[in-house]
């Protein structure tokens, strides 16, 4: 093929003069839209009302799941349509193990078109199932061709913005990977709008949202996808060098190949501080709405009640207090990515896990006595920092591990390590809803059934914490010999920049990129995040007054 295709890497090598500022809102672009994937629970309830419009049909007594997955007779419940939520995060994980390779030959313009067609193209096969009825069509469009594009989108940038951020990994990734946790402030909503404009006598507006949002993703993402450059092999930012990295004792300035990073100690004690530390943080965050109301009940609207003593009215004024809660942990959770992952830059990223898993430790376990003091405040003080760390541990994570195992590879490395995403997302996910279950069922009063569960979280991040300080640098037999690195570089379609122009491509005074180009760029991405930040913080604003 021609190297100089429009999707070859080679098209994306920057030019002299090219700001790397504008490769950031690029990848947030990409991240903002698949980010959805957080907040596709909007569109369960009127699934579940799909033909019975203002009440569900429920399906003969006795039928199972293989019925539900054909039948265009009755509803679907909303446990069987919440495991499209499952299989995201299974495939997330899976295709960024088994195409982050691939990624980093064929480079982040392929990668991100790729990500594009499969995250719109599920999008349009989940529409097509809601129209027909069949919600297997759901599952392999939007849980299983949507998870591919999830994965995909997600690694995408990774490897390219630690290659134009040396000086700031921390901050670079923090930047793409916090529109992921924004996604669904911006989806969302505007699901909700799309879904009540559709809205008929006979449809619940459901497919017919599926396909606008496909459309208008698929042009941001396509955007995102022909915005993505590399730097050329030896590019520098103006007065930096290799040797002012080292100053954390984990940083390297050498490079680990994936076959060998993935078989080393150090990749799996990191995946294990990644799984632990989004375990303990998932199982809240999908759990965050019926934890306040069961926990504070009628202390939330000035009752001294229970959760069960509450009539209708009294339960849907505090579901508002829940709903801004949630929101509330939303905004901590895409501001502890960039801030943490930027912090990381400063203090060392190793340090930064130390943090997340110490503090968490100490949340967690005064959790149970602050809820007991129905102190409110302290209460939901504790759960933002947890939620802060949640999504700063995901942001972190690039940076720690080309500090460890270089950035020739890290995004295909990063591919593998996500796999602990997948299993924290069935294991935090199970934790907390069994054990409260598990409570409930013995008798254990609802405010009371959490109690254990933080302990147990706790313990989890406890051994984190003994993972994170086993982390040391890999022995110099694992680095890539230069033969190798240059036949890797090769492989990866990289060219070499002249050292007579290592400074040519700058992010100062020396860019030719017209500064209106960036700022188009940022206002981009920037507006619909700041409006999906406005919304969730004026639901946020319930909870405090």
């Amino acid at each position: 093929m021609n190297q100089y295709a429009l999707l070859s890497k080679e098209r994306t090598i920057a030019k002299p003069g090219f700001n790397r500022w504008l490769v950031p809102p690029a990848a947030l672009a990409i991240h903002l839209c698949i980010g959805m994937a957080y907040g596709f629970s909007v569109f369960w309830l009127p699934l579940s009302k799909a033909i019975g419009i203002d009440k569900a049909v429920a399906c003969p007594t006795g039928s199972g799941l293989m019925t539900q997955l054909f039948t265009q007779s009755c509803d679907w419940s909303v446990s069987t349509l919440s495991i499209m939520y499952t299989l995201f995060f299974v495939f997330l994980g899976s295709s960024a193990f088994l195409f982050g390779g691939w990624l980093e030959h064929a480079g982040p313009r392929k990668a991100g078109l790729v990500a594009a067609v499969c995250w719109c193209g599920g999008l349009l096969l989940t529409a097509l199932g809601v129209y027909e009825h069949q919600l297997w069509l759901m599952w392999l469009g939007g849980g299983v061709i949507g998870g591919i594009g999830l994965g995909l989108g997600y690694i995408s940038p990774v490897s390219t913005l630690i290659k134009w951020f040396p000086d700031k990994r921390g901050m670079a990734t923090g930047m793409a990977i916090m529109g992921f946790g924004g996604g669904a402030m911006i989806g969302a909503p505007l699901a909700d709008f799309l879904m009540r404009h559709f809205a008929t006598p006979t449809s619940v507006g459901v497919w017919q949202t599926f396909l606008v949002l496909a459309g208008i993703y698929f042009i941001f993402m396509l955007g995102g996808a022909f915005g993505y450059r590399v730097p050329a092999t030896g590019w520098k930012p103006s007065g930096w060098s290799e040797e002012s990295s080292k100053k954390q004792s984990l940083t390297t300035t050498k490079h680990v190949h994936l076959n060998v990073a993935w078989k080393t100690k150090q990749f799996w004690l990191i995946w294990g501080v990644l799984c632990l530390n989004v375990s303990a943080g998932i199982g809240i965050l999908a759990m965050a709405s019926p934890l306040l109301q069961e926990v504070f009940g009628g202390h939330l609207i000035g009752l001294n009640l229970s959760i069960n003593e509450l009539n209708a009215d009294q339960k849907k004024q505090i579901a508002t207090y829940a709903a801004g809660f949630t929101g509330l942990l939303s905004l901590f959770n895409i501001g502890g990515r960039f801030f943490w992952a930027s912090f990381s830059d400063v203090i060392g990223r190793k340090v930064t896990y130390f943090i997340f898993l110490s503090l968490g430790v100490l949340l967690y376990v005064a959790i149970p006595s602050i809820t007991h003091a129905s102190n409110l405040a302290l209460f939901v003080l504790c759960f933002c920092i947890i939620l802060s760390m949640y999504g700063g541990g995901f942001a972190t994570v690039p940076a720690y591990l080309a500090d460890i195992f270089g950035s020739q590879m890290v995004g295909a490395i990063h591919g593998r390590l996500l796999t602990a995403w997948s299993v924290a997302g069935v294991l935090g996910t199970l934790l907390i809803t069994n054990i409260r279950d598990y409570q409930l069922a013995h008798g254990v009063a609802k405010a009371d059934s959490y109690d254990i569960t933080m302990y147990i979280l706790a313990a989890l991040l406890a051994v984190g914490f003994i993972l994170n300080l086993l982390v040391r640098p890999v022995s110099e037999d694992k680095y890539m010999s230069d033969e190798e690195l240059a036949r890797e570089r090769q492989a990866a379609h990289d060219r070499v920049q002249a050292p007579s122009s290592t400074a040519a491509i700058m992010d100062g005074s020396a860019t030719t990129t017209p500064a209106i180009v960036v700022l188009l760029a940022w206002l981009a991405v920037g507006i619909p995040l700041a409006i999906g930040i406005w919304i969730t913080i004026q639901k946020a604003i319930v909870l405090i007054h």
